[in-house]
Formats: structure tokens, C-alpha cells, sequence
């Protein structure tokens, strides 16, 4: 089945396709959450250099407050991509699941052509061609 066998490699391409969106996802959470440590080292030095941990004090760094920002906002950003990459691993899911069951109908049909193209061979024994 040769449109079959077509249907197989496209879907094994959107499997693929997914795992590359997945690990994608993964490599931007793992560099925001790396940058947000970084900003929190940062903030504990300015504020160790400044000698001024509270935050509502009037000589706050700025620095510090927008190191804050920033850090709040790459955490903000790195839950929203778990979200996104919890529903990419879950279409992959479903992507892989279709694969394997594409496959399995692929790998049914082949040997049915097979069994029928050996039959259908002059001197057919058994499925298997007698040795001469």
C-alpha cells in the first residue's frame, strides 16, 4: 500500500515535528530559569554592596528593583511556556499514539500483500518458493 506508506511518513514527520517543538520548550524554560537565578545572585549582591535589604526603604537600589522586575517577569514567562509545553508533550501523545497505530495497519497490510503475492506465484509451496 503505497498511499498507506505515505500516510506512515507523514505522520512519523508531525511525530518529530513535535519532539523538536517539546525539547524547544524545554531549552527556553531551562534558560529562563537559569537568567532568574542569575538576577536573584545579582540582587543579593547589590543589596550585600548597598547594605539596604528592604525593599520599601527609600534608598532601595534601582538596580535592584528592576533586576526584581525582570526576574518576576522571566519566572512569569517560564510558567507560561510549562503550560505551552504541557500541551505540546500531550498532542505528541497523541501524535505517537496515531504513528504506532498507522504502523501496525502498514505493517498488517505488507503482509497481506506479501502472503498474497506468494500465492499467487507459479510453484508456490507454502508461501515459500521450493529450492532448486
Amino acid at each position: 500500500m503505497k498511499s498507506r506508506d505515505g500516510v506512515v511518513r507523514l505522520k512519523r514527520f508531525q511525530v518529530e515535528e513535535k519532539r523538536r517543538q517539546v525539547a524547544q520548550i524545554d531549552g527556553m524554560v531551562a534558560e529562563f530559569v537559569r537568567m532568574s537565578s542569575e538576577l536573584d545572585n545579582q540582587i543579593r549582591a547589590e543589596e550585600e554592596r548597598t547594605g539596604i535589604k528592604d525593599i520599601s526603604h527609600f534608598a532601595y537600589s534601582t538596580f535592584a528593583k528592576a533586576a526584581m522586575q525582570r526576574r518576576d517577569n522571566l519566572r512569569a514567562s517560564a510558567d507560561e511556556l510549562r503550560a505551552q509545553r504541557d500541551v505540546a508533550r500531550a498532542g505528541l501523545a497523541v501524535a505517537e499514539e496515531e504513528l504506532q497505530k498507522l504502523e501496525a495497519i502498514a505493517e498488517r497490510d505488507h503482509d497481506r500483500d506479501r502472503i498474497e503475492d506468494d500465492a499467487a506465484m507459479p510453484g508456490a509451496t507454502g508461501g515459500r518458493r521450493a529450492a532448486g
